[in-house]
This record gives C-alpha cells, sequence and structure tokens, in this order.
C-alpha cells in the first residue's frame, strides 16, 4: 500500500514539473496517510456525536411522550363532582325538623318531672294524671313530625356524598328512639295498675329519651 502511494507521490511531482526523489516521496507517503488517518477519525467523532445528540432528542422525545401520555390518562380518570341541588321543600322540611328538635328539650323536661311525681307521689291526682298525659301527647305528635320530615329528607339526600356517614348514623339512632317511645306508649296503660309495671314505663321512656338527645346532640356537634 505505501508502495503504491510512493508511486501515485511520483508520477504527481512529475507531472508538475518537478523532480522526485524516493525520500521525498516517502515523506509524501507518510503526509499523506497521516491527514487519510485524519479524516478518518474526524468523520467517526462526526457520526459519534450526531448519534450521541439524536439518542438525547429521541430520549427527550420518548419522555415528553410518556409524560403527556400519563397527563392524558389522569386528566381521562378525573371526574368532577355533580352538585346535588335540594328544592325548597327540603329546606322547609329541615326547618321544621330542627324547630321539632328544640320543642322536645322542654317536652323531655316536663314529661319526665310529671312522670317522677305520679311514681313517688302518695295521691296521685286526675289533674297531675291529665298533665301527663297531654304532655306525652305533644312529645308524640313532635316525635311524629320529626319522623315524618326527616325520613323524607334523608330520602332526598341519598344520592349527596356529603355528609353520608352523619346522616346515617343519625337516622338509625333516632328510628331506636321510635321504637323506644312506641314500647313507651304500650306500655302506659299497665303503669297505672303497679308500681313495677309503672317503673318499666318510665325506664322505656327515659331510654327513648336518652336516645333522642344523643341523636339530636351528635347533629350539632357533628359538622360536615
Amino acid at each position: 500500500m505505501i508502495s503504491w502511494l510512493a508511486s501515485v507521490a511520483t508520477l504527481a511531482g512529475l507531472a508538475a514539473g518537478h523532480p522526485v526523489t524516493a525520500d521525498t516521496a516517502l515523506v509524501d507517503t507518510a503526509a499523506l496517510v497521516r491527514a487519510s488517518v485524519t479524516a478518518v477519525s474526524d468523520t467517526t467523532a462526526a457520526v459519534d456525536s450526531s448519534s450521541l445528540r439524536s439518542a438525547a432528542v429521541d430520549r427527550q422525545g420518548f419522555f415528553a411522550f410518556c409524560g403527556d401520555s400519563i397527563l392524558t390518562d389522569t386528566t381521562q380518570a378525573t371526574r368532577r363532582p355533580r352538585a346535588i341541588e335540594y328544592s325548597e321543600a327540603y329546606h322547609t322540611r329541615l326547618k321544621i325538623h330542627q324547630i321539632g328538635a328544640y320543642l322536645m328539650i322542654p317536652l323531655f323536661i316536663g314529661e319526665y318531672v310529671l312522670g317522677e311525681k305520679l311514681i313517688t307521689s302518695t295521691n296521685r291526682s286526675s289533674g297531675l294524671k291529665t298533665a301527663h298525659s297531654a304532655v306525652a301527647a305533644g312529645v308524640g305528635v313532635v316525635f311524629v313530625a320529626n319522623t315524618v320530615t326527616g325520613a323524607w329528607n334523608f330520602w332526598d339526600a341519598r344520592k349527596d356524598p356529603n355528609g353520608r356517614a352523619r346522616r346515617d348514623v343519625h337516622s338509625a339512632i333516632m328510628l331506636a328512639s321510635d321504637v323506644g317511645f312506641l314500647l313507651t306508649a304500650a306500655s302506659a296503660g299497665n303503669a297505672n295498675h303497679s308500681l313495677s309495671q309503672a317503673r318499666t314505663h318510665r325506664t322505656f321512656a327515659i331510654s327513648s329519651i336518652a336516645l333522642s338527645a344523643i341523636g339530636s346532640g351528635m347533629m350539632w356537634l357533628w359538622k360536615n
């Protein structure tokens, strides 16, 4: 290969009109070889640099594509909560329900005081019995009204996830109180026959009042 390059260099020198010796041809040949090696190295470096830049661009494009895909998937998976609208009738029933809850407080106190007097008094006057029965009727009316308005609003709010646990617990406690008041009313007739039956009647009444107080109090303390 070197001999061929030397021959080419000699012919080039003769064509240019310059005498070429063997040493001069070898020097020119070595220079030509070095130039060729340098060109090959530069070409290889350029190719490697271009490949690295291309790989970097591809990698950035890949992560950008993945990032866009992730954001797109997340955006599609997230759903905006649907607003729940309540009618004017709902708010009216809620107001009646709240007023009934406040009315229960003096009715419960009055019924407890009258009931204790009937049990502990030696002289059970007809006026005391009438007052006890009247207050008991008032408790029954208010409790029925609160049961109807509360159950109606509970059904209207069934699709609203906000405060669902609060409503469920309140409804369960008040239903248990309803059952207690039914037992209280059912045992009222036998309370006049004996002291033990009167105490059973009182136990049902106090238990129902306590459940109702817990159910109402939790709505005032447990906010959404």
